[in-house]
């Protein structure tokens, strides 16, 4: 990956800031997008101090322009985007009966149509170039369902679709789109859930996963960086499951 420019979004915390500390170690040029501009720019920190060539873009994936202007600017200082992963996420666990239309929208509009803003604002550099590599965070409550995730399951199956067809239109020019589709993980947002009442729910997972613990952030990394190496070159429209054995899809 060396020279690659690789754009993450939510790469301010959590899973997005594992994935930009590991594709810069393998050598990437790392956007560290995320609507938080304060948490980009300590990723972006955090890879320069480690060796690495960062650079912070404050990135709202609900806005489509805002997120085009984003990808121009990362055009401009590192180069056009080799590499997208789709990252950035919200949710709040509550049963579907309890949500309102607003909650709705919301989480629509992050975690399904943030994607395919996304997507759609590198691709024309992707297919000029005849060469990209795109990576999607779905999650097994997309795969199998999850209680309280109703509206973010559909959104993380949506992904899933979406990735496949991308992958079947976009194989002519050498595009690899992938998912990678994390199960329970040790992150703020999962630990604002529980902080939110979700305890309990979290330490029965953790109890039904063969493995017995949460995923690291740094563990969904390295499915990733695997998914945009020269190793996968010849891997598109598949979708990993990094969650210790609790959902084992064919």
């Amino acid at each position: 990956m060396v020279d690659r420019v690789a754009l993450v979004t939510g790469g301010g915390s959590g899973i997005g800031r594992a994935i930009c500390l590991r594709l810069a170690a393998d050598g990437a040029r790392v956007a560290a997008g995320d609507i938080d501009a304060q948490a980009a720019e300590q990723t972006a920190a955090m890879v320069r101090s480690a060796g690495g060539d960062a650079r912070a873009v404050q990135t709202d994936v609900t806005d489509f322009a805002g997120v085009s202007a984003a990808v121009a600017e990362i055009r401009r200082t590192l180069g056009p985007v080799d590499i997208l992963v789709n990252n950035a996420g919200w949710d709040r666990m509550e049963p579907f009966l309890q949500n309102t239309p607003d909650f709705w929208t919301t989480v629509i509009d992050i975690n399904l149509r943030g994607p395919i803003h996304c997507c759609r604002a590198v691709l024309d550099d992707m297919v000029s170039r005849n060469r990209g590599k795109i990576v999607s965070i779905s999650s097994d409550a997309g795969r199998v369902g999850s209680t309280g995730e109703a509206v973010y399951s559909a959104c993380k199956g949506g992904v899933i679709a979406f990735s496949k067809t991308l992958a079947r239109e976009l194989a002519r020019h050498h595009i690899n789109v992938n998912v990678v589709s994390p199960g329970p993980t040790d992150t703020p947002l999962l630990q604002r859930m529980v902080a939110e009442g979700s305890e309990k729910l979290v330490d029965a997972l953790t109890r039904a996963i063969p493995l017995r613990r949460l995923a690291r952030p740094e563990e969904i990394a390295a499915a990733v960086a695997f998914f945009v190496s020269p190793d996968a070159d010849f891997i598109t429209g598949q979708v990993l499951s990094v969650s210790g054995g609790l959902t084992m899809v064919g």
